[in-house]
């Protein structure tokens, strides 16, 4: 997997720059590990530098309008400036550290649409156009998000939706300025239950599971009986039955409104 672009200088040959993943499969913590390959063109060129990053693709929501923008949350440089001979091959290996906070893009088999999650190169030539280009990455699970997504498919909850939204979750160890939330339909037994929401937000030992049901457009209601955040340990959440956890909350919160 892998881009290639041509690097044009006021009309003359130009380096191709061509960036290969080992594999593009990770999970939050994790990294992701690739080669960039740049190749020289007809001419001597000077390389002003080299960077990689991720960057996923977000939702933001301002004056009454929603729109996509894309966020670069990593960027790592790769050595400093250089000369490159014309013709000739550079390679430079990286390591991408992926931030625990990172979305899933990928979960039971089945990619997410709409979530766009993938590393970026930046080569920076003097007197050239710069290149930038995205290279997907699949993000999957920690096992301790797949028990609480397991847990829902357990309990007859079918995935409706998924999207990165540009904010904060109040109340929670968020440090990306973007999150994500996993929408779920629910089984008839839930009658009048629309969807339940789900977000993840970890670190390198435990986890805030946001829930909500009835979510009100751009609020995370702490005051409602529909919302619901509690934390998971990474190594220890074997300990719970998820799916007894979750029904019972649901069940509590239906009852109370007379839902089921």
């Amino acid at each position: 997997m892998g881009f290639k672009r041509l690097l044009a200088s006021l009309g003359a040959g130009g380096a191709s720059v061509e960036t290969v993943l080992n594999d593009a499969n990770v999970v939050p913590g994790g990294v992701v590990q690739g080669e960039v390959r740049i190749q020289g063109g007809s001419v001597d060129q000077e390389i002003q530098g080299l960077s990689v990053g991720l960057q996923a693709r977000v939702e933001v929501e301002g004056n009454d309008q929603e729109f996509k923008q894309d966020i670069e949350f990593i960027k790592v440089r790769l050595g400093g400036a250089f000369q490159l001979q014309a013709e000739a091959v550079h390679s430079v290996p990286f390591g991408l550290e992926i931030p625990w906070e990172t979305p899933v893009s990928s979960f039971s088999g089945h990619e997410l649409h709409g979530i766009h999650i993938g590393v970026t190169t930046e080569l920076q030539i003097a007197h050239a156009v710069d290149s930038g280009d995205l290279d997907p990455i699949t993000v999957h699970p920690l096992p301790a998000q797949q028990a609480i997504l397991d847990a829902f498919g357990r309990l007859g909850f079918h995935f409706k939706n998924a999207d990165m939204e540009r904010g904060h979750i109040r109340g929670t160890r968020q440090q990306l300025p973007f999150y994500q939330e996993i929408e779920f339909y629910p089984p008839q037994q839930y009658r009048g239950l629309n969807q339940v929401e789900l977000s993840f937000v970890a670190d390198d030992r435990e986890m805030d599971v946001v829930l909500e049901m009835d979510k009100k457009p751009g609020l995370f209601s702490e005051g409602s009986d529909t919302f619901r955040s509690f934390v998971v340990g990474l190594h220890d959440y074997q300990a719970t039955d998820w799916a007894a956890y979750l029904n019972q909350w649901i069940s509590e919160v239906g009852s109370r409104r007379n839902w089921f």
